[in-house]
């Protein structure tokens, strides 16, 4: 296998690797992006999938997929007809996953997936490794919303995350096969974490590069993405916490 200086490594993980990309018109980073991934995970293991899921794009990032989709077998391009949102982008390619460690990682070309090295010892001693951005390269409003909505989860859900909505995170497989998601936009990383949590699961952190973007435009502090998140929240914290009661009341009377 060749590394990216074109060296011979050995593999880094002996699991296998699905790699999850959701993309909402990215023309301009996207070919780099998946390029770069298909360049990586190559040097670490030769059992993986490249998943990439266009939520609804209007520009060129379909077709620059299907392109690279029609040379390389490792790609798999799922197509959402519109805009469904950041959460169900993530579900349709969690649902698609067929290896042991799932891997997902925007495309916005904000993250280096190199970094992705390090989270593999990690994962033989837990279940996730959770990355948090260093030096997070974004407008002081997003950074403003960021640290709110942190706030709002750890209050709410007693979720303590460095960064629960980085998109730099390494489970393994199996959870997303006996879990159902059932939330479709922002608060897809808080469902994921608090199911994982609940279910007993462990998880580490570790800190990863963050990158300005080469393209396209941030929609995670549109109004709408906004509301559409604090609606998923209140809803779904009402509808887990009483099915945690119930599950202890069970618990209880056996």
């Amino acid at each position: 296998m060749q590394s990216q200086a074109g060296t011979t490594r050995a593999a880094y993980t002996k699991h296998s690797l699905s790699v999850i990309m959701p993309a909402h018109n990215e023309e301009v980073a996207i070919a780099q992006t998946v390029l770069t991934a298909i360049d990586a995970v190559s040097s670490w293991t030769q059992d993986f999938e490249i998943i990439v899921i266009n939520d609804g794009s209007k520009d060129h990032t379909q077709e620059i997929l299907e392109e690279i989709a029609t040379w390389d077998t490792h790609v798999h391009v799922i197509q959402h007809e519109v805009n469904k949102g950041y959460g169900a982008a993530l579900v349709s390619g969690f649902e698609a996953v067929s290896k042991d460690l799932v891997f997902f990682m925007d495309s916005d070309g904000q993250f280096d997936i190199y970094d992705l090295e390090r989270f593999f010892p990690l994962i033989e001693h837990y279940d996730a490794v959770l990355g948090y951005r260093v030096d997070r390269q974004d407008t002081w409003v997003r950074k403003l919303n960021a640290w709110g909505w942190k706030m709002l989860v750890r209050l709410v859900f007693k979720l303590r995350v460095r960064d629960v909505d980085c998109a730099f995170k390494l489970y393994r497989a199996q959870f997303f096969h006996d879990h159902k998601l059932e939330t479709r936009g922002a608060m897809i990383n808080t469902e994921v974490l608090y199911k994982f949590r609940r279910a007993g699961y462990t998880y580490t952190e570790l800190g990863v590069r963050h990158l300005p973007r080469r393209g396209g435009r941030a929609t995670g502090a549109k109004p709408a993405v906004i509301a559409r998140a604090f609606r998923e929240l209140f809803l779904y914290a009402r509808k887990w916490h009483r099915e945690e009661r119930r599950q202890k009341e069970l618990l209880h009377h056996k």
